[in-house]
Parts: C-alpha cells; sequence; structure tokens
C-alpha cells in the first residue's frame, strides 16, 4: 500500500445513492490499483457482510486481494474460513470510482447503512480510515459509536504496541 487511509469524512449522499470519495482516499485507491476498472476509475471493494456490523469495510484493489490471500490461508472447510469466505467475499461488491470521484451505493450497501428504499433528503455518510482500509457509516451511526467509546478513559497511545510487549 502507497499510503494509509487516515481521517475522518462526512459525505452527502444524494437521492441517487451518490457519494463523494475523499481525494486522500482516492489517493490510495489509485495507488493501489494500477490497473484501474474498465471505465478507467480505481476500484473500490465494498464489505457488506456481518450481521453485527454497523458500516461497510472498504478496501482498495490491493487490499482487497490481501484479505482474500489471509482467508485463503485459513484451514481450508474449517467453519471460520467458511464463515470470512461467505462475510468478507460473497457478500461484497466491487464498484468503481467515477471521472469526478464518487460512487453509487449498491442496493445491498445502502441496505446495510440502513439506507433502504428512498433515501432522506439529508442523508450523510461518515468515512473513517482504518490504515489498510475505511469504513462506511451512515453519519448517525458513526456518531453514536464515538460517543459511546469515547467514555472509556484509556488513552489510545498506551495501546500502541502492546502487542509487541506482550509477546
Amino acid at each position: 500500500m502507497a499510503e494509509a487511509f487516515r481521517g475522518e469524512f462526512y459525505q452527502k449522499v444524494d437521492g441517487k445513492a451518490r457519494v463523494s470519495i475523499p481525494a486522500a482516499f482516492r489517493a490510495v485507491l489509485n495507488a493501489d490499483d494500477p490497473q484501474k476498472g474498465e471505465k478507467g476509475g480505481a476500484r473500490l471493494y465494498m464489505v457488506y457482510g456481518g450481521k453485527s456490523r454497523t458500516f461497510v469495510e472498504c478496501y482498495s484493489k490491493r487490499g482487497a486481494d490481501q484479505l482474500a490471500a489471509d482467508i485463503e490461508a485459513m484451514d481450508m472447510g474449517s467453519p471460520e474460513r467458511m464463515r470470512a469466505e461467505r462475510d468478507l467475499i460473497s457478500r461484497s461488491v466491487m464498484v468503481e470510482i467515477d471521472a469526478d470521484g464518487r460512487i453509487v451505493l449498491p442496493p445491498k450497501v445502502r441496505e446495510k447503512m440502513g439506507f433502504a428504499g428512498d433515501l432522506p433528503a439529508e442523508a450523510e455518510a461518515a468515512l473513517a480510515g482504518f490504515t489498510n482500509r475505511f469504513r462506511l457509516y451512515r453519519k448517525e451511526v458513526y456518531e453514536a459509536e464515538l460517543a459511546a467509546e469515547d467514555d472509556d478513559d484509556i488513552d489510545p497511545l498506551t495501546l500502541v504496541g502492546r502487542h509487541k510487549r506482550a509477546g
């Protein structure tokens, strides 16, 4: 990956279910997809599987290929691999970013985000960077999760490197 997905952005979702991908995220998607899609735009892989997930996980071409390789390394036929394949591979969709930097949210993605049926006039999405991927939320859901997590009184810097110290 040339760069990481960093930051959080709020974007309007128009009546045609189009949302703009922030320029910083587009730069990563472009760098990770040198061949591009059929129309010449970078491809974005959107994972909408997982019942308890309140977001859609979004990967670049390179990130989606790495996720698939990690799943293929799991034991064939194991319940863990079968679940990972179902929720992370089967329940995903690829979209191409258009010349204006937008994507159209596919029906399954809209459904996962709670945008089934007609979109509200003020529909808004939150896009949150997570280094090798970003998450796409309905704005209200993202803000509610942030509010709930910000009450834990843990300094996040104390978490960084913890797994290295424990081993």
